[in-house]
């Protein structure tokens, strides 16, 4: 059969999205393990279905190159706001998404009648041990500052859940300095997370600007993670390190995402950007 689809990315977070409204698309996980192949594939971090919903203007399903199913993806969610505007779903500033960490409300940037970047209420970060989950701290409120052993080392983490968890370490020097091939599967795969995690390297620049390298579960290194950028501003406020309530620029390696952490929700705001529209044959 031949699907139509097009390729987005985010920051440089890259996924080939099917589009359901008008084809069906099946077994999304054995599409993700092989058309993410940069070589025999379309190439990207994964494959996100768009599909209809009946809560909100369109229902978001992600999966990872390895064929995973994740529950939130925060630069994917900026495309399919994208996709679903510049499409005539829903033409309209302000559209809401649904995702298996529920329904997320997304301000689009519109310039010459396309939708161009969004500004995404991620939700009240989930910062209880048990519901990110994690067993570092049971039973306490939180597990910020808080020493893990893995690759050989101790290491200061902040554990966060922004509908996936996250695990926040920050470090001295320039991330890019980390051999993140050998190091960042120790850390997905520790059992200190029972659903495994996305781990973020961070150097901080200043109190409103962080410098950050991803490892995501299932995934391996990425050029960026919207739920991770998010993360790491929320670890940054519980470390002192970073103002409520202002902007908070985090770099990553394929661009820039800003960050509001308010005392009830965090924001996310950044590009949306297509590639490319095609077909493909499976």
């Amino acid at each position: 059969m031949k699907l139509k689809f097009t390729k987005m990315h985010g920051c440089g977070n890259d996924y080939v999205y099917f589009s359901t409204f008008d084809q069906a698309v099946p077994h999304p996980e054995e599409l993700a393990v092989r058309l993410s192949d940069r070589r025999k594939g379309i190439g990207g971090d994964g494959v996100i279905l768009i599909h209809p919903s009946k809560v909100a203007d369109a229902r978001m399903q992600m999966f990872n190159l390895d064929g995973s199913e994740g529950k939130m993806c925060g630069n994917g969610i900026r495309c399919v706001g994208k996709y679903i505007y510049d499409h005539g779903i829903a033409k309209k500033p302000v559209v809401t998404v649904e995702t298996l960490s529920g329904i997320k409300t997304l301000e689009l940037t519109v310039e010459n009648g396309r939708a161009t970047a969004a500004r995404v209420d991620m939700g009240a970060p989930i910062l209880t041990p048990e519901k990110i989950p994690t067993t570092l701290c049971a039973g306490q409120a939180q597990a910020v500052d808080v020493p893990l052993a893995a690759a050989g080392k101790e290491w200061r983490v902040t554990c966060v859940s922004m509908g996936n968890p996250h695990c926040v370490i920050f470090v001295p020097e320039d991330p890019m300095a980390l051999d993140l091939e050998k190091i960042g599967p120790e850390f997905e795969h520790h059992p200190a997370f029972p659903e495994d995690v996305n781990t973020e390297f961070v150097q901080v620049l200043d109190a409103t600007h962080l410098n950050m390298r991803v490892w995501e579960r299932g995934s391996g290194e990425t050029m960026a993670c919207g739920t991770g950028a998010t993360a790491t501003a929320v670890a940054a406020v519980l470390n002192g390190i970073s103002p409520r309530n202002e902007d908070i620029t985090v770099h990553l390696r394929g661009g820039d995402l800003i960050i509001r952490v308010t005392g009830e929700t965090a924001y996310m705001t950044g590009e949306a950007v297509e590639v490319f529209e095609g077909t493909v044959e499976v």
